[in-house]
């Protein structure tokens, strides 16, 4: 699977989450303190990953910031993307099936390596619920992305 990960700072998570992803045979593209020479403000590079998703370079993304929130505020700017900032194996997993979350927000001060193998556990063995509620509620969120501001 094509990924693409963003990080505003060169943490040890952050370099984790990349060598984690590929060591699970995902191709990674790197954006903002993850790239050497990149802009790492967690707006642009959160925002970049996200482009990625909506643009379908990459069935998904990571972007991280130092609490995950801001990453997650700027990924969910951009139409066709659901970010969902986990900080559990169980928020990931719920994330991924009833919300059909399609970039995963971490925290860099929060997320350690354990923690971080745990939630990516759950992020890729759960699949999008195919009930008609949750299906219903992801195309409105859907929706909303078309509507004007």
């Amino acid at each position: 699977m094509r990924i693409s990960v963003s990080s505003d700072m060169d943490e040890p998570v952050a370099r984790l989450l990349v060598a984690e992803l590929r060591e699970r045979g995902h191709q990674v593209r790197p954006y903002g303190a993850l790239r050497p020479g990149a802009d790492p403000r967690w707006a642009l590079c959160s925002e970049a990953a996200a482009r990625d998703v909506a643009r379908g370079v990459a069935e998904q993304a990571v972007v991280c910031c130092w609490t995950g929130t801001g990453a997650s505020i700027a990924a969910n700017k951009v139409p066709g993307v659901r970010a969902a900032l986990c900080a559990d194996a169980v928020t990931a997993d719920g994330a991924r099936r009833w919300n059909d979350a399609n970039v995963l927000a971490l925290s860099l001060r929060l997320t350690s390596a354990p923690l971080l193998k745990e939630i990516l556990d759950a992020w890729f063995a759960a699949a999008p619920s195919q009930d008609e509620e949750d299906r219903a509620n992801v195309a409105h969120v859907e929706a909303l992305d078309a509507r004007p501001r």
